[in-house]
């Protein structure tokens, strides 16, 4: 299979492993979604890791030669009322990759980037992904203006993680952007040599592996949630979450109180 699952210990591993250049292609995005809701299910599961197979590219974007099947007017009018409604066994196009951007996810994923990161390939890197690390060959970019292909602007999420003026070059001129650059403009994290590239990942993970579950889902759900509140309703949310988490340690676990974690049962 063309997307890879795999599971260590605590941590989730998905490799897109689909030839030289790892495009995606519409079976691939329904079986991302498949991993991804795995993934969103398993409570043993704490962190994942999202990478690419080989050494020149973690994805290139749409495979746009996948074979689809022609669609009458009805059978499309009918598949965007209910999505996925007119498709057998295989897809027929690629909107699970909708379905993949617009699911809830509120356990963290580590993006490990290897050669090239372009088009769909980077769009699930800005929306699946919280921390990132590349490798010094890893280059980014979204070619498609130059193709007439233009609109989509990192399915809305490039200008609210890196400078404007940097998502902007990159979508209108359609020009790569190093690894350094894309460090450079908070487009990632970290920049690795390429064979360090996977030990980093995993060494970032098992470190959020060892917080309290609930502590990372509520720092991760308060955060993303809060970038589209107001101030004040953000403020109230953000209270309501600590202290129903707070709550829920109250039957047993842990208690970060004053800044110090204790374990129930340790305090006087």
């Amino acid at each position: 299979m063309p997307l890879r699952y795999e599971t260590d210990g605590p941590i989730a591993i998905f490799t897109i492993d689909n030839g030289a250049v790892n495009p995606t292609t519409p079976a691939m995005h329904k079986e991302l979604h498949a991993a991804m809701t795995r993934f969103l299910r398993d409570p043993e599961i704490r962190c994942g890791i999202l990478t690419g197979a080989g050494d020149r590219a973690f994805c290139a974007g749409d495979d746009i030669k996948s074979p689809r099947r022609a669609m009458t007017a009805e059978e499309q009018l009918g598949d965007h009322l209910w999505p996925h409604s007119t498709e057998g066994a295989t897809p027929h196009d690629f909107s699970w990759s909708r379905d993949v951007i617009l699911m809830e996810r509120f356990k963290p994923i580590i993006g490990a980037v290897n050669g090239w990161c372009l088009g769909m390939g980077l769009i699930y890197l800005l929306t699946l992904t919280d921390i990132r690390i590349a490798a010094t060959t890893a280059r980014f970019g979204f070619p498609e203006v130059a193709y007439g292909m233009g609109g989509a602007g990192g399915s809305t999420r490039l200008l609210r993680q890196m400078p404007p003026v940097a998502a902007m070059w990159m979508l209108l001129t359609g020009e790569p952007m190093t690894a350094a650059e894309a460090e450079r403009n908070f487009l990632i994290n970290r920049v690795v040599e390429p064979e360090r590239l996977m030990e980093e990942a995993r060494r970032i993970a098992s470190g959020i592996c060892r917080h309290p579950p609930a502590a990372v889902r509520v720092e991760m759900e308060a955060s993303y949630r809060a970038q589209d509140l107001s101030r004040a309703d953000a403020v109230a949310f953000t209270k309501h979450l600590y202290r129903l988490q707070r709550l829920g340690l109250s039957d047993g676990g842990d208690l970060l109180e004053d800044g110090f974690l204790y374990r129930r049962g340790d305090q006087a």
